[in-house]
């Protein structure tokens, strides 16, 4: 990273912040619900703050690890944050949160899986199935995959067309029976059930319609474009669905 890069780009994370986080992150092994929700909570504000991304690498009471490509992320709330859906659509739109808390929402039950090895079971995340939005925007003949991208100006993704319409995908509103938490990718994040984690983009930003996969940004650093659980990457995890 370019140290001479601007401090709104994120200041490194200090010595004493640091220590402070790997102690809380082994104590949230073991701590109580409510405790572990507050551990998350901090362990995403430094993590919002640390180029490094050594937060990144730290577990926390829910067992997930934080983790962005960015040096920072800005925040979207009900009136800042919109969705667009555009590409190779007779339909193109743009939703704001409203629009879709307003549309049928879907509740899964899965477990979380990681590629880098970490598993959450039993995670819930709620929202609007991706074919509801696809089939609103009216997708074209020729289209044949949905690419993704984030407002953290960085993360992108990419399904087939069929894999897009699974009903166990999801543009997620919810998780664990709340709204997202910007450091869980809120307030609106991609949720592909049976793919690892890296498929389920955070901070979700756009919808494109396309002709093709275009590989996304951990695909294009060598991992697989159809990354099944299981059966991909080279991993034999169980399935997460």
């Amino acid at each position: 990273m370019n140290p001479e890069q601007p401090e709104e780009r994120g200041a490194p994370v200090g010595r004493r912040v640091l220590l402070g986080t790997l102690g809380l992150g082994a104590l949230g092994v073991v701590t109580a619900p409510t405790l572990q929700r507050g551990l998350e909570g901090f362990l995403g504000g430094a993590a919002d703050k640390d180029p490094t991304g050594l937060t990144g690498l730290l577990p926390n009471g829910g067992g997930f690890r934080y983790y962005s490509v960015a040096s920072s992320v800005p925040h979207k709330n009900a009136e800042t944050y919109r969705l667009t859906v555009d590409g190779l659509v007779d339909r193109p739109a743009i939703h704001t949160l409203a629009d879709l808390r307003a549309l049928p929402q879907t509740r899964l039950v899965r477990d979380v899986q990681c590629v880098t090895g970490w598993r959450v079971p039993e995670t819930s995340f709620e929202g609007v199935r991706l074919s509801t939005l696809l089939d609103a925007a009216g997708v074209r003949a020729q289209a044949g995959a949905v690419r993704f991208t984030c407002f953290d100006g960085a993360y992108t993704e990419s399904l087939t067309l069929a894999q897009a319409r699974r009903a166990d995908v999801l543009v997620a509103l919810r998780m664990r029976d709340e709204d997202l938490s910007h450091a869980h990718g809120g307030p609106v994040r991609l949720y592909v059930a049976p793919m690892y984690f890296y498929k389920s983009a955070k901070w979700l930003s756009g919808i494109t319609v396309t002709e093709k996969v275009r590989p996304g940004y951990w695909e294009q650093r060598g991992y697989d474009v159809d990354a099944w659980v299981g059966r991909s990457n080279g991993r034999d995890d169980e399935p997460t669905s």
